[in-house]
């Protein structure tokens, strides 16, 4: 029974294991922030840049601030005991850089770095040595596995919290504040643990600590066959698999002999012949092992078998636009790994004045979008708050906070956080102040504000933060709905790409899918999307071209007046005619290097061809902008509604 469960165990685990996130990183939101680029920056960056070689020549932690009030910053560095120099210095090292990275302007942040060699990075505004108060306990990242211990439940917990309490006795214990040990589920399946606290609290604290953090573990994913919680002065974690360098010298001591259920095929001698028949032991063993051995068989035929369907189904699905990696996670487990970013209900009333009129700034997919000023600190922010109405909109709420929470970029806005109180769901953007491109495309008094060096540095900033979704960003994602409404404008006019409710993730190597559900705005799709639902990295480079067009006519494609069905139609013509300048808007024709706009134009056409493979990749879009080298491609027929007719 003990060999059937531990397959049972290893096979769940070999098919439905995954962890959200290999690292995690915890920009705290306690609405103190830090001028980019001042002088908190700068001391931050010196003192995390100091962490490694501090940390490794003190066996593995160190502490110290840098500075004078009120900016000075205060940093600690941390390894598990044990680790070489050397590891410990580049785990910091590259904890150190993800929190520069990441945490663009809050004044607290914290890192585990989840590699072989665990790690803890932190800095503060605030002396945060030896305490224990709010924002070292309340802060907390939580990360589960998806599959469930499906099998020998009761025995499963019974050893599982065996062990997690005598972690929890030995690393808060006095002179300790780690622990790591293994305890044997089966002969063929072990539990790993492990704990560390930062030596700086007291044993009280630590314990108390990291009791919290078993019990919001147990509280959501107590089933689950692994998982983890880190918050900034404590660490627990546990897996069905080694997952750290520490385990490697742990004596495994052999499964314990109680209590566990008996067997469900326990044979039970009830009578003279059933005694009979056991002195017969040659015969009867061989007869046993031949059942085992057909049984474990047939077991094991099963499983493989199961493990085909589930990978050609799901492969199948991937194909067919079905339900991705990513829309496995549309259920409220899916939000566990960006608990971090919750905002209570009742803040988001108070900065938007209870959802009022006079904060509404507009309306985005799905929902309407408000001004909002969160207190304390008076940071200003914009709060979609989606419709209750529409399942879409749900399916979008979680989407977009799966996909952006992992964004950062400076031409990509950035999503602060998000609140659900029953029916209510609610995004928290950071604020923009000049709206969206298409506001300024709309207004012809804005339109004027728009010369060509702006619209150029638009159409560059458009284009990186594109070359960032499909090339930098882990995992690749798609836009599907670029357009003007979705490029907003920071006050120097710096854009930023909004909106990532209807993309998708892409798994590493996969180059396209099909979907039988079409997302996207007329005059901006191409045509393999609008016809057949064929979507890839193909599709946001055709909807770049349509913008790019936009920008430098001033005009939307949608309420497109010149001659011709549309305005990919019209520019073909005038680059055919040789004639493309007069696709110019007439508001910049008195001052613009032609030869800079008709290359704009000769990119965007390429952007915009029939066929996906004869559109360029972003990066090369990216340097055909940068550059002043001669395009060899010529454009063709391009991809409108004109030529699908």
């Amino acid at each position: 029974m003990k060999q059937r469960s531990s397959l049972l165990i290893l096979c769940s685990v070999l098919i439905v294991f995954f962890v959200a996130s290999v690292s995690a990183q915890t920009c705290v939101h306690n609405g103190k922030n830090f001028i980019p680029n001042g002088t908190y920056d700068a001391n931050r960056r010196l003192i995390l840049s100091s962490l490694p070689s501090n940390a490794a020549a003190q066996d593995g932690f160190y502490s110290g601030s840098i500075g004078q009030e009120p900016s000075r910053v205060y940093a600690a560095g941390m390894c598990i005991p044990g680790a070489e120099a050397n590891d410990c210095s580049a785990c910091i090292k590259g904890a150190s850089d993800w929190l520069v990275q990441d945490c663009t302007n809050q004044t607290d942040a914290y890192y585990w770095a989840l590699d072989p060699t665990l790690c803890l990075v932190r800095y503060s505004n605030n002396s945060f040595s030896g305490s224990a108060g709010y924002w070292e306990i309340v802060p907390q990242y939580l990360v589960m596995n998806t599959a469930n211990i499906n099998s020998n439940l009761t025995e499963f917990k019974k050893i599982w919290e065996r062990l997690i309490h005598s972690i929890i006795a030995a690393a808060s214990a006095p002179k300790s504040r780690y622990k790591a040990d293994v305890a044997a589920l089966t002969p063929f399946q072990n539990i790993y643990a492990l704990m560390q606290c930062t030596p700086d609290v007291s044993s009280g604290d630590c314990d108390n600590c990291l009791r919290q953090s078993v019990i919001d573990y147990q509280s959501c994913c107590g089933e689950k066959t692994g998982g983890y919680v880190m918050r900034p002065i404590c660490f627990f974690r546990w897996q069905l698999f080694t997952f750290s360098k520490a385990f490697g010298n742990i004596t495994l001591a052999p499964p314990s002999p109680h209590p566990s259920p008996p067997p469900l095929l326990q044979r039970q001698p009830s009578s003279a012949s059933d005694q009979a028949k056991k002195t017969d032991t040659g015969s009867r063993n061989i007869s046993l092992r031949t059942i085992i051995a057909i049984v474990v068989a047939v077991i094991v035929f099963i499983i493989i078998i199961i493990i085909i369907i589930i990978v050609v189904v799901f492969a199948r699905r991937s194909t067919r636009g079905g339900k991705s990696d990513q829309q496995a996670e549309f259920n409220q487990t899916g939000m566990t790994t960006v608990r971090s970013l919750q905002f209570d209900f009742k803040t988001i009333e108070v900065a938007t004045n209870n959802f009022s009129e006079r904060n509404k700034i507009g309306r985005g997919g799905f929902g309407d979008v408000f001004k909002g000023t969160l207190m304390p600190g008076g940071r200003e922010v914009a709060v979609k708050r989606l419709s209750r109405t529409s399942e879409q909109g749900e399916k979008e709420f979680k989407n977009e906070v799966i996909v952006i929470a992992k964004l950062q970029h400076g031409n990509l806005v950035r999503l602060l956080g998000y609140s659900v109180k029953g029916e209510e769901r609610v995004l928290v953007y950071e604020f923009v102040p000049n709206k969206s491109l298409d506001s300024f495309l709309s207004d012809p008094l804005k339109q004027a504000q728009l010369r060509w060096t702006k619209r150029f540095n638009i159409i560059k900033g458009i284009a990186r933060g594109i070359l960032y979704l499909h090339q930098d960003s882990r995992p690749k994602i798609i836009h599907r709905d670029l357009k003007a409404d979705n490029i907003l404008l920071e006050a120097d006019m710096n854009p930023k790409i909004s909106d990532f409710g209807t993309a998708r993730i892409f798994g590493i190597g996969q180059t396209s899918s099909i979907t039988e559900r079409i997302f996207g705005t007329e005059g901006y799709m191409p045509p393999e999307y609008r016809c057949e639902g064929q979507f890839s990295v193909k599709t946001d480079v055709y909807s770049f071209g349509v913008l790019v067009l936009e920008i430098i006519c001033g005009k939307k494609n949608r309420s497109f007046c010149f001659p011709g069905p549309d305005l990919v139609t019209y520019a073909w013509r005038l680059w055919r005619e040789e004639t493309p300048l007069e696709l110019v808007d007439q508001t910049i024709l008195e001052n613009f290097p032609a030869e800079e706009v008709t290359r704009c134009i000769h990119i965007a056409l390429l952007c915009v061809q029939h066929e996906p493979t004869d559109r360029p990749h972003v990066s090369t879009i990216v340097s055909m902008l940068t550059s002043t080298t001669i395009i060899s491609h010529v454009p063709q027929t391009p991809g409108s509604l004109d030529s699908l007719y």
